[in-house]
């Protein structure tokens, strides 16, 4: 953790490359300015068919992705560019406030959910913080290569290095990466109740920004895949009022 510390301070997201897939001129503009003004470098792509091929071709640092697009609607975009570029971090944009499309984005692989109209304020955040924690990941990933990296908890069992998941000796390969980040810090305080806010500082990376409901979204479709009876979890348990921790027994 400390060479993780040291190299942060020599990072410079301001270098990005970031892509916006939106079919509205005004949206683009906007976004495209306050990007540019804050360092980043942008590419634009105005339906679902050229934001995959734009996003497969330039492989952007991040991409922000309307969800209601022309020819292939972002959703589906979002998974497809999954199958080719894991880590890229997919903010979602929507004028849609419903809970079924945060959960549908998060569960086809994307990192984070915006309902439009947003604060340009709190989508830079939001831009800086995935950003952030996909560095973070990977300075993880290179230090851990000098020491044993698994994590077991009961039945729960983390190879950090491999990024995968096994719940009594079998395999989940279905989670997504903020799903494993999710469970990796909770399987390293086992036992311990951590809060829904501090979740969104660690694992989101936000300290004053984000929606605490994308932390119980999360959870649910994690417990979908590592518990036998989601309605009586044994593994991932709620503390009621308070947040969630792993069962350490």
């Amino acid at each position: 953790m400390q060479n993780t510390i040291a190299n942060t301070n020599t990072y410079d997201d301001s270098r990005k490359k970031i892509l916006i897939v939106d079919d509205e001129p005004s949206i683009q503009d906007l976004l495209v300015f306050n990007l540019e003004k804050e360092g980043y470098k942008t590419i634009t792509a105005s339906d679902g068919e050229e934001g995959v091929a734009v996003a497969l071709s330039q492989n952007p640092d991040l991409i922000l992705l309307d969800v209601m697009l022309p020819k292939a609607d972002g959703l589906t975009v979002c998974k497809r560019i999954r199958q080719t570029l894991s880590k890229t971090p997919i903010i979602m944009l929507s004028a849609k406030g419903e809970e079924i499309d945060k959960i549908l984005g998060l569960e086809i692989g994307a990192d984070d959910y915006m309902t439009k109209p947003f604060s340009i304020r709190e989508l830079i955040a939001r831009v800086k913080a995935n950003l952030r924690k996909v560095e973070q990941n990977e300075q993880d990933l290179a230090s851990s290569m000098l020491r044993e990296n698994k994590i077991v908890v009961g039945d729960l069992k983390l190879d950090l290095d491999k990024f995968e998941v096994e719940v009594r000796g079998q395999k989940v390969t279905d989670l997504t990466r903020r799903e494993f980040e999710v469970l990796r810090y909770l399987a390293q305080k086992p036992g311990q109740v951590v809060t829904r806010e501090d979740l969104l500082e660690k694992v989101w990376g936000y300290e004053y920004y984000g929606d605490i409901r994308t932390v119980d979204v999360t959870i649910r479709r994690i417990r979908e895949k590592i518990e036998k009876n989601t309605a009586n979890p044994k593994i991932l348990i709620t503390k009621r009022g308070v947040g969630y921790y792993i069962e350490s027994k």
